[in-house]
């Protein structure tokens, strides 16, 4: 991708197509990634819209399968059609809530193995209808997570999903070798020793040449990353895979430096100082799911703790006092939100991107379409 002359000034909202490439371009040549934050719930994407704003900087929002039909409701009688439902009714809720907020926000959906290939499909068929509707997809991009296959199968078969979404102006995420641990179902925290945790330089350069001619990709190319926390020398990082795969690309096709747009998968937890220097190899996006989730639960396990009594009694039985305005959900779950928006205050300045938004306010938009 050849960076633009001077950084980009785009309108508040999902990005997609040229403005997609546009905001993965800014993040590279400005030295800066995005924490990209599972959601399960209107409450989980408020606080990363809010954080967002606050911070002054883009985001992006993902969904795995189990966030999406949990976001559809567990009740749902059709389990995969929650997944897909569930999927399109957040990104909605996105494409509404963004733009007021006044940030970029990058639309995008997690792991997919083998299994879950016709949840992307039923996806994608939604994504169709938006399309025609509106004129952008739903989504910025989708992920597929076939690093457990064959790596030809693997890239086949992304080719295939990349040819379908490209003329809509989407993007696909592949993964090349495997991200230890487990997250919504895929994967083993047995798994951490697994010698495919560091992806060959080779293979990726292989995805460059099949992919990038289709249309855009990213890569998340493991570099002993693991999902999940672990104790400290459980996890040996490799950031210098990525700057080895990225020379390759470069070297072998005569492309500008970086030319790989790179995802740091298993964030959570990892050295800052690895986490600058993988950013500084093209790591645009940061997958941070656990510290996330404990942040939210933490917060309310915190303010539960310190009103035991509100959570066993409507009216206290001593004082004959009512605990409605303790109790009444809206109370802890903004105290959930606050805590998810704290810790995503550490993400953006451990990732450089906050007061990078290049979101304009309407009247720079308008300006800048004169």
């Amino acid at each position: 991708m050849t960076a633009p002359s001077k950084t980009a000034s785009l309108k508040p909202g999902v990005v997609t197509g040229e403005d997609y490439k546009a905001l993965v371009a800014a993040c590279k040549t400005g030295g800066y990634a995005l924490p990209a934050v599972n959601v399960v719930n209107t409450n989980t994407i408020n606080a990363v819209l809010e954080s967002a704003r606050r911070n002054k900087s883009d985001v992006i929002i993902q969904l795995s399968n189990g966030g999406a039909e949990f976001y559809a409701g567990k009740g749902f009688p059709d389990s995969f059609q929650a997944k897909i439902l569930g999927a399109v009714s957040a990104a909605r809720h996105v494409h509404l809530m963004a733009q007021h907020y006044g940030i970029c926000v990058v639309l995008h959906t997690d792991h997919a193995h083998k299994s879950l290939i016709p949840w992307v499909e039923g996806m994608i068929d939604h994504g169709e209808a938006f399309y025609r509707e509106t004129g952008k997809p739903l989504f910025s991009s989708h992920m597929l997570d076939l690093s457990e296959e064959p790596i030809e199968e693997n890239l086949s078969e992304c080719a295939r999903i990349l040819r379908r979404v490209a003329p809509m102006g989407m993007g696909i995420e592949i993964e090349l070798g495997v991200t230890g641990g487990e997250e919504d179902g895929v994967g083993s925290e047995d798994n951490i020793d697994n010698p495919k945790l560091y992806t060959q330089p080779e293979d990726v350069l292989r995805a460059y040449e099949i992919l990038s001619p289709i249309g855009k990709f990213s890569v998340a190319a493991s570099f002993g990353n693991v999902h999940g926390v672990y104790s400290p020398g459980n996890v040996k990082l490799r950031p210098d895979i990525l700057r080895n795969s990225q020379t390759l690309v470069q070297k072998t096709h005569g492309t500008p430096t970086n030319p790989l747009d790179l995802v740091f998968h298993g964030g959570s937890g990892s050295d800052k100082a690895q986490i600058r220097e993988a950013v500084s190899y093209g790591v645009f996006k940061m997958n941070i799911d656990t510290d996330t989730q404990f942040a939210f639960a933490q917060a309310i396990g915190s303010y539960v703790t310190a009103h035991p009594r509100a959570f066993e009694h409507q009216i206290d039985p001593d004082t004959g006092a009512p605990y409605k305005k303790t109790y009444d959900p809206r109370k802890w779950l903004r105290i959930g939100e606050e805590g998810l928006v704290k810790r995503l205050d550490e993400a953006f300045a451990d990732l450089g991107s906050a007061g990078k938004s290049i979101a304009c306010c309407s009247g720079e938009c308008d300006r800048a379409a004169e």
